[in-house]
């Protein structure tokens, strides 16, 4: 099966041979310095500031942001959210659920954020934002040096999500002044689903040290304790950690975040090279490198999904909700080669000679 959903993606064969091994015991001094050596490489990689801190959960993204949410904010403070789409509507979610005050900045399906649109909420006594810097639902790529201007002008704690963006879109967490990065390990790390990365910087640190948060296994300060001598409080997903460690020396080795994301870039510039004569929109305005959404403009997206599927052994991306029949996502993250997006270009090739798309 050809893969190019956003997540699990493939893995390369050093990820997978790690993950055909026994899994190993954990609390030991071996894996306390893997754990370190993940710290610091994602620190690295992300650009964050001295003092600066990641912890790694045991959970799907979605836990990093509820325990974002509920360790960052209270009911004391008033965020603002960037609702573009099915992720950013979850921080909104997150926000209802645990009584935090929020306004959703809602945007039309594939828009950009503007800063005409932004600074409509300037100056409104806001102490927090919530960002899904890639808006992975439709593909849309925020500009996240842009929110960080507005967040230091308000004075509001900036929590960026970059799950899908993170080493496939240029970030730097110290540059733009993000507070907090959450990512995942099953997008571009390549890693199997299971572990989510909070990147915490010195003022989120403090933040989360000083919280008074009614929870065992999302207490972030208990988690920042423990990374300390390079451990987790509860079992964590040993075998995942071992894979991003070796995923992130990879990295390391061939030239760090840069060459990840010049190489992810590549691959969606190739993609999208490829696709120009087929009957297809584009769904964004500002597309992240790491997904194309893409609007077949008389078909429906779902059959398409479905009979790359069972029919070509190629998986795409399909969507939910209300766009479930009109969008699919293309992802250019994992083992892709341009070889492989000439698989599935050739494959709505001969959609477009049965009639499917026209």
């Amino acid at each position: 099966m050809l893969n190019f959903t956003v997540g699990p993606v493939h893995s390369d064969d050093i990820v997978k041979e790690i993950g055909a091994q026994d899994v190993p015991y954990f609390r030991t001094a071996e894996f306390s310095e893997v754990m370190l050596e993940n710290e610091r490489l994602m620190l690295k990689f992300a650009n964050a500031s001295k003092g600066s801190r990641a912890v790694f959960m045991t959970n799907s993204s979605t836990g990093s942001m509820e325990a974002v949410v509920m360790n960052c904010f209270s009911e004391s403070d008033k965020v603002l959210v960037i609702d573009g789409g099915s992720f950013g509507h979850r921080f909104a979610e997150l926000c209802e659920i645990h009584n935090i005050p929020y306004a959703a900045l809602k945007l039309e399906c594939g828009k950009k954020l503007t800063k005409e649109k932004l600074y409509e909420y300037d100056g409104q006594a806001f102490t927090g934002l919530l960002v899904n810097i890639d808006e992975t639902s439709t593909g849309v790529l925020y500009d996240s040096e842009m929110i960080g201007e507005f967040c230091r002008k308000n004075d509001l704690f900036y929590v960026c999500d970059c799950v899908s963006s993170f080493l496939a879109d240029p970030f730097d967490m110290t540059h733009c002044g993000a507070d907090v990065m959450i990512t995942g390990s099953q997008k571009v790390l390549a890693c199997p689903p299971g572990v989510s990365i909070i990147v915490l910087s010195p003022r989120a640190t403090e933040r989360v040290i000083n919280a008074k948060v009614k929870t065992m296994y999302f207490n972030l300060a208990d988690m920042l304790k423990n990374m300390e001598r390079g451990q987790t409080p509860f079992t964590p997903a040993v075998g995942i950690l071992l894979q991003i460690n070796a995923r992130l020396k990879e990295i390391e080795k061939v030239g760090g975040a840069d060459s990840e994301i010049a190489r992810v870039a590549a691959q969606a510039a190739d993609f999208r090279s490829k696709i120009t004569d087929l009957p297809f929109e584009y769904v964004s305005q500002s597309p992240a490198n790491g997904v194309t959404s893409l609007h077949p403009v008389n078909a429906d997206a779902y059959k398409i999904f479905e009979l790359l599927k069972n029919e070509y052994g190629i998986w795409i991306c399909p969507n939910g909700g209300n766009m479930k029949n009109t969008v699919f996502r293309v992802g250019h993250i994992g083992a892709l080669t341009h070889k492989d997006n000439t698989t599935l270009v050739n494959a709505f090739k001969d959609l477009q000679v049965r009639g499917i798309l026209n």
